[in-house]
Parts: structure tokens; sequence; C-alpha cells
């Protein structure tokens, strides 16, 4: 309870010394997956905007994933399996930002490995259609079209129906997309 009230006052380090120290001394408490669960609360609750620093995000989605594979049966789970994903997709948009810095100042290559991490470790958030767009942007700047025909073609394969999608067919052939032509996926079109 003491925990718990650390928690609710918004006294996070307070909360997860008493809460760590409670699990330390009663790990088969009934208690314990709860106490787990608010140590995850304590750091899901500090996560700032994408334009700061992430280390509360690292630390909740740890901390949510611990809940989890400790506990993958307690009413706690499931709710820790939701904030990790919105943490994931977080931790995205920091990429995310941090990727259109770069390519606003000509750091193309550095842009590329920052939508390529949200492509490739980020596959289940909201960023990765317009991950999969400034790839095919990138690519067309650096004047690799085969990369940026293959970005492409995922983008129009997976989101045909994406905004993002028709600024990049727009982008690869010059001409819009027309409403039923995206719906159809044109992305057979952009391969060779």
């Amino acid at each position: 309870m003491s925990g718990y009230a650390s928690y609710r006052v918004e006294d996070y380090a307070t909360a997860v010394s008493t809460l760590d120290r409670f699990v330390k001394f009663y790990p088969d408490n009934e208690s314990t997956p709860y106490a787990y669960y608010l140590i995850a609360l304590c750091s899901y609750e500090q996560i700032s905007d994408v334009g700061r620093d992430q280390k509360a995000t690292e630390e909740a989605l740890a901390a949510l994933r611990e809940v989890v594979r400790r506990f993958p049966d307690s009413e706690y789970a499931r709710d820790a399996k939701l904030k990790q994903d919105l943490t994931l997709d977080h931790l995205a948009g920091k990429e995310m930002e941090v990727g259109r810095y770069y390519l606003r100042h000509d750091d193309t290559v550095a842009a590329v490995n920052r939508f390529r991490n949200v492509v490739e470790n980020y596959q289940n958030t909201s960023h990765v259609p317009e991950a999969l767009h400034r790839l095919v942007e990138a690519y067309l700047k650096l004047g690799v079209q085969e990369e940026a025909t293959r970005y492409a073609s995922v983008l129009g394969h997976n989101f045909p129906s994406s905004p993002w999608y028709r600024d990049s067919y727009k982008n690869m052939t010059g001409q819009e997309a027309t409403k039923k032509e995206s719906e159809s996926s044109l992305w057979d079109n952009l391969i060779p």
C-alpha cells in the first residue's frame, strides 16, 4: 500500500524503491504481480513527448515486458501488453522524428537508417507506412532507384489506400494515383 500511495501522488522514485523492496522480500506474495505492474506504471507515467529523451519509455517497455513474462496469466498482463504496444509506437515515433530531422538537413544516409529501424523493429506500429514512404524519398534523393522501387512496392502491397502510398507513387512515376488505382494496388506497376 505504501508503494501504491507513492505512485498515486506521483512520487515515482519512492514508489519504485518501496515496490522493489516488497518484491525482493515477498516474491511469492499474492500481491507481487501487482507490485511489478505498479513498477511498470511508474515508468509508463513518466513517458514524455517524442521530442525528449526516451529513457523512461525504454524503462517502461522493459518493466511491462517483465510483467508479461513473469505473470502471463495475471489480470495485469493484458493491460501490460496493450501498454507495450503503445510504448513501441512511441519509440517508433521518436525514430521517425529523428529521421525526418536528418532528411531535412540532408543527412540522407542517417535518415535511411532511422526509417529502416522503424520498418524492421517496429513493424506493428502506426509509423510504418510513413517510414516506407520516407525511405522511398530518401533513396530517390540518393539516386538509388532500385531501393526506392523496392520500398514503394512494399508500401503499395501492404498499405495501398494510404496517403503515404499515393505520395510515393507520385514521387516514383511523376503522376497522381487515382483512388481506384490506389485501392487496386499499383505496386505491381512499380516493379520493372
